[in-house]
């Protein structure tokens, strides 16, 4: 058989490259191309004591080039590759330039745009305001004229000035915290004092000294009110 040797003991040696075209062609078996390429292919990543070779070592036995040991293989590219990634890179430079433009003109106009905020943010409030407080010098101004005779008209205005007062802050969603008989609550009220009173249950609000106002769900300011207590607790005490 063509695919065996001896070696110097006179033992027969298998041949790998060529004994399994030997064997095919005594078998009467077609070599297929593919076939003959796989096998080529897993004869060269064995080494001579039947293990897998190192890629590189691998591709030294196929004939190929390897760079040496902590060196990346040198790659080649044609003038037209490198003058393509020179303007690629220029482009990509040039866009890193706008857009860092582009962050710092947003990050200084935000910065006005808060500032303005905390400065102007009350302006709308201020502007519907004028005319209410136009309507309370006109009131002032006829009481002074009528040298305190027409209380009465006095009277109207400022109410027509209190009514207007509280339109403006309802239309800025300025509500009054509702307090007068209804259960004190610690989170919209401020108990000045406690007072007996059985006519009304325990912890009712029977008077508001200072009315309290909300901007939305957030509290302005707490009622400031009078809650009432059982009039046995007052016996107790003294």
């Amino acid at each position: 058989m063509s695919g065996q040797a001896h070696d110097e003991n006179g033992e027969a040696e298998f041949d790998e490259t060529e004994g399994w075209e030997s064997m095919a062609e005594e078998a009467g078996l077609a070599v297929n191309p593919e076939l003959e390429e796989a096998l080529r292919e897993a004869s060269e990543a064995i080494d001579d004591e039947g293990h897998v070779k190192r890629p590189a070592e691998a591709e030294v036995a196929a004939g190929g080039e390897v760079a040496a040991e902590g060196e990346a293989p040198a790659e080649t590219f044609s003038g037209e590759e490198v003058e393509r990634m020179a303007g690629q890179l220029v482009e990509n430079r040039d866009k890193y330039v706008r857009l860092l433009a582009d962050f710092d003109n947003f990050r200084r106009r935000a910065a006005k745009e808060r500032q303005d905020l905390v400065t102007y943010g009350h302006e709308n409030l201020v502007k519907d305001l004028l005319s209410t407080v136009d309507n309370l010098d006109r009131a002032i101004e006829h009481a002074h004229q009528s040298d305190g005779g027409d209380l009465a008209s006095l009277l109207q205005g400022v109410e027509l000035v209190q009514r207007e007062l509280y339109a403006v802050l309802a239309q800025h969603e300025v509500r009054v915290i509702e307090a007068e008989g209804r259960p004190f609550d610690p989170a919209l009220h401020e108990a000045m004092a406690q007072v007996p009173d059985d006519t009304v249950p325990a912890n009712t609000v029977i008077e508001v000294l200072q009315k309290g106002y909300q901007l939305r769900d957030r509290l302005l300011r707490p009622a400031r009110v009078v809650v009432a207590k059982p009039a046995a607790d007052e016996e107790k005490t003294e």
